[in-house]
Order: C-alpha cells, then structure tokens, then sequence
C-alpha cells in the first residue's frame, strides 16, 4: 500500500511541474536589464583614491583629498533620478539632522553622481538645497557634490560593488539604493541599504570607522555592546558582549563595594583609637 502511495505521489508532483507549478508567474520575470544591477558588499576594500572628479564649483577633486581627514558617506546617486535618488538623500539628511555629530567636523558627506553627463551646475543646486535642509551653519565645507567622466565613475563604483545600468528606452539609470560609510584611509567600512537610515547606527558606523576620534564613552560602549550585521546593513545587539560587560560591572561593583567598607572600617578604627587614648590622658 505505502509503495502505491508513493508512486502516485511522485507521478503527482512529477505533473505539477511539467505544468508549470513551481515556476515564476509570466510577466514577474526580472527583466534582463535589471540583472546586471545591485550591490555586492566589499567591506575593507580600498576606494580609488586618485580617482579624480569636479565638485559643484567645477572645482578638480580627488577621492583622496576628501577622505584623508574623517570618515565619509558616500551616496551613489544622479541629480536628475526623478525618483529614488532624492529618497536616498532625503533619507540621509533625515538620520543626519538627528545627530549631534556635525557634517565637516565630525564626517563628510559625499555625493557622487554616477551619470557622467550630469555637470557641477546641477550638483551645486543640490547641494544648496541640501546644506539649506541640513541648517547647521558652517557645516557646508563637509558636503561635496561631484561628477565626473566614466572611466573615474566606474572605478569608484566598481570598487564599492555597485552596478547600475541605463535604459536605453528612457534615458533613466537603473540602480539600486545604498549609502557607504568609508574609513579615512578610503576603505569601505559599512553599507546601509534601502532610503531610511537608522540614527544610531549610522553614528555608530561613523564613530567605528573614525577609530574612536569622534564620539563619546557612550559611543565606544554601545559599540561593544552591537554588532555590525553585513547581511542586514543593521547594528544587533551583540548577546554575549552584553553579558561580558555585565560581568565587568558587577566584578568591579564589588570591588568598590569592598573597599568601601574597608575604608569606613578603618576610618571607625582610626576614630576608636583616638578615643581610647584621650581617655587614658
């Protein structure tokens, strides 16, 4: 019996799939164009730094020169997306405004336009809209808005795995949506996906990547205490650091408890001591 049941099993499923049941529903194929776009995470590997663009003043720049003093966010974007790369933006400006970290002392923001048609004349209106956003005067030194020519383009991108591809029907680039954070010596340290950045990760991706330069005790703490998930793009709460540190604390709580009580006893003692000779006199 259970020999016949399986048989008929098999045949079943063997005929579901031979009628397509399995497959991806025509029409919700990815199109062909879309395959070649994404991100590939390449934590630790090194930016380009002599790759050389113009910022919004038509000004020559290199990636060293903007990287050499802080860490830096780096949002690859196109002035002209009618969509997405204002919602990257917009995302950015929305995680920095909630941080007492300041663009241009503590980080750099850095825009990098990756249609190499775009010029410095609609990287500076972006930046003027930004910066005007951010209203932190003094903090305009720390945003850079730049485009360049292909060969530059590609290297910054392909050195932070991002693909990208433009649709020759619309004129539009398909890409997807990510901003990095980069060490000062140009090395990616962490990607943040989607258009809505957490706060507090990003302050801690940028305290991490400084090297403890910047930010608070509180910063290192809660470094210690979460953990960089690369698959996620999110900071979780690392479960056995957490525990290490309450160890820590209740160890050294006992030691404080213990020689405080040594103390008060020996102060008493002192005190006991004094009367004792008084009377004697």
């Amino acid at each position: 019996m259970l020999p016949r049941l399986f048989i008929s099993l098999s045949l079943a499923t063997v005929t579901l799939r031979a009628s397509g049941i399995g497959k991806v529903p025509q029409g919700t194929e990815v199109p062909p164009q879309l395959k070649e776009v994404g991100i590939e995470q390449k934590i630790g590997a090194q930016i380009p730094l002599d790759s050389a663009f113009l910022n919004e003043k038509g000004q020559p720049v290199t990636i060293r020169e903007l990287v050499s003093k802080r860490p830096v966010i780096l949002a690859p974007v196109y002035y002209e997306c009618p969509m997405l790369c204002s919602m990257i933006l917009n995302g950015t400006l929305r995680s920095l405004r909630a941080l007492k970290l300041n663009a241009g002392s503590d980080f750099d923001v850095v825009a990098l336009s990756f249609d190499p048609e775009e010029t410095p004349a609609l990287a500076e209106r972006k930046k003027f809209e930004y910066t005007e956003r951010y209203n932190r005067p003094g903090t305009e030194v720390g945003w850079h808005f730049l485009t360049g020519s292909i060969a530059d383009i590609k290297k910054v991108t392909d050195a932070a795995g991002f693909r990208y591809k433009r649709d020759a029907a619309s004129g539009q680039w398909a890409h997807a949506s990510a901003i990095m954070v980069v060490t000062p010596d140009g090395r990616l340290a962490r990607y943040f996906y989607g258009v809505e950045y957490s706060a507090r990760d990003l302050r801690l991706a940028i305290v991490e990547a400084a090297q403890g330069k910047v930010g608070s005790v509180v910063d290192q703490i809660l470094l210690y205490c979460f953990h960089y998930e690369a698959s996620t793009g999110k900071y979780s709460l690392a479960v056995m650091n957490v525990l290490r540190a309450g160890g820590i604390l209740t160890v050294l709580g006992f030691l404080a408890f213990v020689y405080t009580s040594y103390r008060d006893n020996n102060k008493r003692g002192k005190q006991g001591n004094h009367v004792e000779f008084s009377s004697v006199s």
